[in-house]
């Protein structure tokens, strides 16, 4: 069976609601949520971790794994993930397609441009610039004093991050990051997404009137660019894993959750969905929880917090150059993060699964350790094994996933959108990241109250390295302040967007970014 056969026959997606572009990469037409509206939902997955270190955790890998685990054990399975973007692809983070033997494919192609989404949004984030620019070109006649709406790129370019045009001075956000993504990815259907641009707050008039898309009137020419981008792109995992993979990339300076279109029609289309959400569970979760299953047809019933040993001795204090060393201390030490990252699970009353990604270099005596600290706090800790075994690698964790689903929950949001701005963000500060208290910068304080009316979620943005605002804190730090310098209002996305000291959201390329390291043929053969 090949795989249109297989979306045909096994998903029972009908013909004309596929378009293919090739043999292997797919767009499914939004009219299949229509048709299935009143179908069952199935199961819903959330795959997230401890905070991210420099060993890499393989989130991405343990989620594929887990589905191929899944099919392994005779469960209809599909996967719902985050599109890559290519500033981490020639950074320094690299591709978001997982590896080995739990990746998607074809990789290459995900990684680069995939089905034009990205440079879709990109497109339609500056001609909206174009036309604010174009207007004050041509009279003002709305009378635009300060422009909020800014550029954006889809690679790391730190130059652009202050930028100044024959009109005024502007800046560059990465695209994965953009107002633009954000409505991609949290869009019901093609109207909302219309309704959603219409929305968007560009800046202010000379007496400080809030303006929008709605008074230049493009919402039609921005829809235009995305009526492709907003399908949800459809490709399969090795092991014919079925999987969605569409928008939302980043959950350290955005919401970092892939679209509400591709998993709700996930949840129709299988009894089990797996997804992730961007890094930890202080950012990517949170985040998923409060902002995007609002959306969803289904809750989440299980939380899957992915952890490596290498990482959990990082956050135990040792230095890279000893990681493949014995060193229990460091690992009874860095068990603090991973404890943190249980309790912001039940926070919200939802039960949690380890996933301890496995390495070929890890020591069973350690490994051991943490079975037995596993034991003795009554945490469910599986091995996954994908990377190197496939959905083999991964059945007994599959077992205990499903095991988890079946327990009694009570889930329950850590605020409302009704409360004041500065309670919301004090509550996840003090609840999901452990801080003392909240900072925040008289600019933000004025951002916040202005528009103290609007009862959107928080976005925080902030490190993805520590629990706190500080990248250089490991384990679990505490007694801490979060500061947060500033304020954007999403107006579109429906978020108040809070930037933490530091934070930036034009990344820049490292010093020796992976751009440099590809290889590819005279005849276009991508070698490395």
């Amino acid at each position: 069976m090949n795989k249109i056969q297989y979306l045909q026959k096994i998903l029972e997606i009908n013909k004309d609601e596929i378009y293919a572009y090739g043999e292997d990469k797919f767009k499914i037409d939004l009219k299949i949520n229509q048709r299935l509206k009143d179908k069952a939902p199935g199961k819903l997955i959330l795959v997230s971790a401890i905070n991210p270190t420099s060993s890499g955790e393989g989130k991405t890998t343990v989620s594929i794994g887990l589905a191929q685990g899944f099919k392994k054990i005779k469960k209809n399975v599909m996967l719902a993930l985050r599109e890559p973007s290519m500033g981490p692809v020639f950074g320094m983070k690299g591709g978001a397609t997982g590896g080995g033997a739990s990746e998607l494919e074809p990789a290459m192609d995900i990684n680069m441009h995939f089905n034009g989404d990205i440079h879709a949004m990109t497109a339609a984030n500056n001609l909206l610039s174009a036309i604010i620019d174009n207007h004050i070109h041509f009279g003002n006649q709305l009378k635009i004093k300060t422009v909020y709406w800014q550029r954006a790129l889809d690679v790391n370019d730190r130059s652009l991050r202050v930028v100044h045009t024959t009109n005024r001075q502007d800046s560059f956000t990465i695209t994965a990051a953009s107002e633009m993504m954000a409505i991609v990815a949290l869009a019901h259907d093609f109207k909302d997404l219309k309704s959603r641009l219409d929305d968007i707050l560009i800046g202010v008039d000379e007496e400080g009137k809030d303006l929008f898309v709605r008074d230049l009137g493009c919402k039609d020419s921005l829809a235009l660019i995305l009526k492709d981008a907003i399908r949800p792109n459809l490709v399969f995992a090795k092991e014919m894993v079925p999987a969605f993979v569409h928008a939302g990339p980043f959950a350290n300076i955005a919401h970092g959750c892939n679209s509400v279109i591709a998993t709700n029609m996930a949840l129709k289309l299988a009894d089990y969905v797996i997804t992730e959400a961007g890094f930890g569970a202080d950012l990517g979760m949170e985040k998923f929880l409060h902002i995007k299953q609002p959306h969803l047809v289904q809750e989440v019933g299980v939380v899957v917090i992915v952890a490596t040993i290498k990482a959990l001795k990082l956050h135990g204090g040792i230095s890279e150059q000893n990681l493949d060393e014995k060193h229990i201390a460091a690992l009874e030490k860095g068990l603090e993060n991973l404890e943190k990252h249980i309790e912001n699970v039940r926070s919200f009353g939802l039960n949690s699964v380890i996933a301890l990604n496995r390495f070929s270099q890890d020591l069973e005596e350690e490994i051991t350790y943490l079975k037995d600290w596993a034991k003795k706090k009554h945490v469910r800790l599986g091995l996954s094994e994908g990377y190197s075994l496939g959905g083999d690698g991964t059945k007994d964790l599959a077992k205990l996933v499903i095991s988890a689903l079946e327990e009694p929950k009570d889930f329950h949001v850590l605020y409302e959108n009704d409360w004041k701005h500065v309670d919301k963000i004090s509550k996840v500060a003090k609840v999901m990241y452990g801080a003392k208290s909240v900072h925040l910068s008289k600019k933000a304080l004025l951002k916040l109250e202005k528009y103290k009316d609007l009862k959107y979620p928080i976005c925080i943005a902030k490190t993805p390295l520590s629990l706190s605002g500080d990248p250089k804190l490991k384990g679990r730090p505490r007694d801490f302040i979060l500061e947060i310098n500033d304020v954007k209002i999403s107006n579109g996305a429906k978020l108040i967007v809070c930037l933490t000291k530091g934070i930036n959201t034009m990344p820049g390329l490292n010093e020796h970014p992976r751009a440099l390291d590809f290889r590819i043929s005279d005849e276009g053969v991508v070698l490395s």
